[in-house]
């Protein structure tokens, strides 16, 4: 192998190197958004159960007199 030849190899495993730890990063990010949300949601839809709940019976739905 030639030296430049040597010098470009390097410089693309320095820069995938940077490349993946970047993305690395970008996916750890997104995880914690990700756990963040579901959290989130899952208190969301506690609270909605909770008030559909207290709601109480729903009447009937009727058609009005002029159907």
């Amino acid at each position: 192998m030639t030296e430049e030849r040597i010098v470009r190899l390097e410089e693309t495993v320095a820069y995938q190197t940077k490349t993946i730890d970047e993305l690395s990063d970008q996916v750890a990010q997104q995880w914690k958004k990700i756990e963040s949300l579901e959290k989130k949601f899952e208190l969301l839809t506690d609270r909605f159960l909770e008030l559909e709940e207290s709601a109480g019976e729903r009447p009937a739905v009727t058609k009005p007199p002029h159907y």
